[in-house]
């Protein structure tokens, strides 16, 4: 583990001020509290806990993915698995949650989707067209369409 800071001030007395430099071995940074509050101090207790963790060997890999990845894995899951998943952390729940993982997953499991049916669910949301019934589909759909009919008989 590295710890370095910098010091930074308007007055000339500490412009030939070096950066400053703690060097410990993981086994070492565990037992040192100082060097804990300090870090808790500079960066906060969650970049604490990160380090902490990672130091400890409890590598949460999972959780550091780039959420198109993330999209693709979980786009794979069962539906109960995707609510237990979204009930893990904030990030997941946002990610289990999110329009791109929804419209990815309709698009696999629905023979066809027509451009309507598209922005239908662009207004509403995926998620939400996933688990609309067919019957209240077209209901909505055919809304949609008088409502449309009807602005464009006014802009004539």
């Amino acid at each position: 583990v590295i710890f370095r800071w910098w010091k930074i001030s308007l007055r000339n007395k500490f412009c030939e001020s070096r950066p400053g430099e703690i060097k410990e071995s993981w086994e070492d940074f565990l037992d040192d509290s100082s060097l804990h509050i300090q870090i808790a101090i500079v960066f906060g207790a969650k970049v604490l806990e990160h380090v902490l963790s990672l130091c400890q060997g409890n590598y949460d890999f999972l959780e550091r993915l780039p959420v198109p990845l993330l999209l693709y894995i979980i786009s794979f899951l069962e539906l109960e698995d995707i609510a237990r998943l979204s009930q893990v952390s904030r990030r997941f729940e946002m990610v289990c949650n999110s329009n791109a993982l929804w419209e990815n997953i309709v698009e696999n499991l629905c023979d066809t989707i027509t451009p309507e049916m598209k922005e239908l669910a662009q207004e509403i949301g995926w998620k939400q067209f996933f688990f609309t019934n067919r019957l209240q589909l077209q209901l909505q759909l055919r809304r949609r369409r008088q409502k449309q009919d009807a602005q464009n008989k006014k802009d004539y």
